[in-house]
């Protein structure tokens, strides 16, 4: 119980890094790009411009912050019960390190929604005209590319199902049935 306490410690820290590291971007993204003074680094490719979402990616589902309060909290609990039953050997390292990610990109977007009603997003690649994006996108991005990664070439079916309970808990029911 040792392991899985002090695993959990870490995670806690790193997941607190990450939120800082996010938080702190778009703090400067709102203190200097707000008001329309964009920063161009590669003129034509990709700028920082300044965007407050109130929807998620693609501007898609606009003002319906209650939806994604409810659904982030959902996958928080989710992702928080995996972490915490999953097995304490190394080879789960990379699925609780990949957890860790996720849970940090959620927290960093669901606190701009509870704090502005709005996410602040800041990068934005002008040559493929792609939605303008924060860290915390970006560590939701970056972990879900490496959990189907990891899904596909690294762990193993029974891997997985020692990751997620649920699975064997809904088979069990179906078997008795």
């Amino acid at each position: 119980m040792n392991k899985k306490r002090n695993s959990s410690i870490i995670g806690m820290v790193i997941v607190f890094i990450l939120l800082v590291f996010d938080q702190f971007t778009k703090y400067l993204a709102a203190t200097y790009l707000k008001g329309g003074h964009s920063i161009i680094l590669i003129k034509g490719v990709f700028q920082l411009h300044y965007l407050e979402n109130r929807g998620a990616a693609f501007g898609i589902m606009q003002g319906m912050k209650i939806w994604f309060v409810i659904g982030t909290l959902l996958m928080l609990a989710v992702m928080i019960f995996i972490y915490w039953k999953s097995p304490m050997e190394q080879k789960f390292k990379w699925a609780r390190m990949i957890i860790m990610i996720l849970t940090a990109g959620a927290i960093g977007n669901l606190i701009d929604r509870l704090r502005l009603d709005y996410v602040i997003d800041f990068f934005y690649f002008e040559l493929i005209n792609f939605p303008i994006f924060n860290v915390a996108d970006v560590y939701v991005s970056c972990g879900m590319v490496l959990l189907v990664l990891f899904g596909l070439f690294y762990y193993k079916e029974e891997d997985i199902e020692r990751l997620i309970p649920f699975k064997k808990q809904q088979e069990k029911k179906a078997d008795m049935q």
